[in-house]
């Protein structure tokens, strides 16, 4: 494949093509693209790359019900009551929630942005300058993440009803490292090695994100002098209503269509993943067992209910027989033919993604571990397209790579991330893991998704050349981290604000949630327009 910044000039025409720019002989499959229109394969593409994000929030259902079955790991603890002397079953999740939260939530919401990185990293290994889809997908998508994101899950409470972030003692660590992140990004471009990263700055980026896990931990368990003297808020029972849990985890086998999902509920996985913090299972689970031996239960306390080999093959089996259906039963019962149609069409597009995420393992298989990881693996292969088809879009039209990171890669990888948020905020009864998604993902997309691809080229820089890895259009990178810190504060602010005034901050009157939703949009639009005006040159 030829290299997408070669560009030739059409000679035989003697004029350029209707971009104004030199005619593009990169192509994704087959060499008869280059005979199109510009214009052509200009919408083509577009409509590819809209294609692999629904294939990414097609994988998204099945990466998060195994992300929740990972969770919801319980192990089983024996110990002896001090008073009476019995023994008691103590059954205890193996995941700190506040950790979940960070790794797994965040973690698996931004993998998206992160594998577009790596994998842009990757191709650039040899080249002695970083590529820039990466970074500026990653900054991107953290305008998107605090302000479109926030948007939505100001609105979405219902009228009045008033939903807070109970734990502000581990928000406040987690927005510390978020905001820090940034400053050290602009620090090592700027600062400390103007326009290069080195091998120890790189190093220090990644390791910054065990700091991250270690202080909000510490914040979680109250740990002295490494956590900040802020009682935690009384938190109900049930993290999600119970009315309002709709869909139910499967841990029972016997259920004979465990992962059947319904047309039109493609993305059910995705709640499932919130259910991590309800009543169910979040406490600990005491029971006294005087006088009964404990090695004579067969049925395991904890839930953890394991299906026999038979079962998972019949779930499996399932997966693909749901992937290849149009309609369901629900469906049919609908009175108005177009919207029926409106979903088997809908369907018809997805039918290639579901087919092909089918199979993806039961995620009753090790825990989810088994699933998790495959979905990771389909996600990184939807990301090495969406690179592809990004090089070919900017080679085609000549709009800058950084304009096209920050606004329709950044937007489309970050979809698990606003669906992630805006089901907590509808769900819960607390504001925790819907902000808490948002500031933990900025946090992961600079330390993991920044640092992990400078890692891997700066290490091979070293070895191969002894210099470090410079970085192309720093200043334009250096200008969007100031424009975002700025507006960023003026986010933070309003939520503050609203807290003091609201008590609390999503939801509220609809007229003042709305009014915030706008302005929350509007300094999203400040960010996207100010960095693409500075990174193509204009300002």
């Amino acid at each position: 494949m030829p290299s997408l910044g070669n560009y030739t000039t059409d000679s035989t025409n003697g004029h350029s093509n209707i971009f104004g720019h030199e005619k593009c002989d990169a192509y994704l499959l087959f060499h008869l693209e280059t005979f199109l229109g510009e214009g052509f394969r200009a919408f083509l593409y577009f409509l590819g790359l809209a294609y692999c994000f629904v294939g990414l929030s097609a994988i998204t259902a099945r990466f998060f019900r195994s992300m929740e079955s990972v969770v919801k790991h319980s192990r089983t603890v024996e110990m002896i009551d001090p008073r009476t002397g019995t023994k008691i079953i103590k059954d205890e999740k193996v995941w700190n929630y506040t950790i979940a939260d960070i790794t797994l939530l965040a973690f698996g919401t931004s993998f998206p942005q992160i594998s577009l990185a790596t994998i842009d990293a990757i191709r650039n290994i040899g080249n002695l300058y970083a590529g820039g889809l990466g970074p500026g997908t990653l900054v991107g998508s953290a305008a998107f993440d605090l302000f479109p994101i926030h948007a939505v899950c100001v609105v979405v409470p219902k009228a009045g009803e008033l939903k807070k972030i109970s734990d502000i003692g581990v928000w406040l660590v987690e927005l510390f490292w978020s905001f820090w992140a940034y400053i050290w990004l602009y620090i090592i471009l700027e600062v400390w090695t103007p326009n290069v990263i080195t091998l120890w700055e790189s190093i220090l980026t990644v390791l910054q994100f065990g700091l991250l896990l270690i202080h909000a931990y510490a914040q979680d368990k109250r740990w002295p002098y490494l956590s900040l003297p802020i009682e935690r808020a009384e938190r109900p029972e049930e993290w999600v209503p119970a009315e309002a849990a709709k869909y139910k985890p499967h841990d029972k086998v016997h259920d004979p269509h465990p992962e059947v999902s319904q047309v039109g509920e493609e993305n059910s996985g995705i709640v499932d993943i919130f259910s991590i913090h309800s009543g169910e299972g979040t406490g600990h689970f005491y029971q006294n067992l005087a006088g009964e031996d404990v090695t004579e239960s067969s049925t395991p306390r904890n839930g953890n209910i394991i299906p026999e080999e038979s079962d998972i093959l019949s779930i499996w089996k399932h997966q693909f027989v749901d992937a290849l259906m149009l309609e369901s039963a629900e469906s049919r019962k609908l009175n108005n033919i177009y919207l029926r149609l409106a979903r088997i069409f809908w369907q018809s597009l997805l039918l290639p993604w579901k087919l092909l995420f089918a199979f993806v393992p039961p995620y009753h298989i090790a825990h989810g571990w088994v699933a998790f990881i495959c979905s990771l693996i389909f996600i990184s292969g939807i990301a090495y397209v969406v690179t592809k088809l990004t090089d070919l879009i900017s080679c085609v039209t000549g709009i800058n790579p950084y304009v096209i990171a920050f606004t329709a890669l950044a937007g489309g990888t970050s979809w698990p991330d606003l669906v992630a948020s805006k089901i907590a905020a509808e769900r819960q009864l607390t504001a925790d893991s819907a902000i808490a998604n948002i500031t933990c993902s900025n946090s992961v997309n600079i330390y993991i998704g920044i640092g992990v691809p400078w890692l891997i080229d700066t290490l091979y820089n070293y070895i191969a050349y002894k210099e470090p890895l410079r970085i192309d259009n720093a200043e334009g990178l250096s200008f969007s981290l100031l424009v975002f810190f700025s507006t960023s504060v003026a986010c933070i602010g309003v939520l503050v604000f609203r807290r003091l005034t609201l008590g609390a901050e999503l939801g509220g009157p609809k007229v003042w949630a709305w009014v915030t939703c706008i302005f929350f949009m509007f300094l999203w639009l400040i960010f996207v327009v100010l960095s693409s005006l500075r990174v193509s040159g204009i300002i």
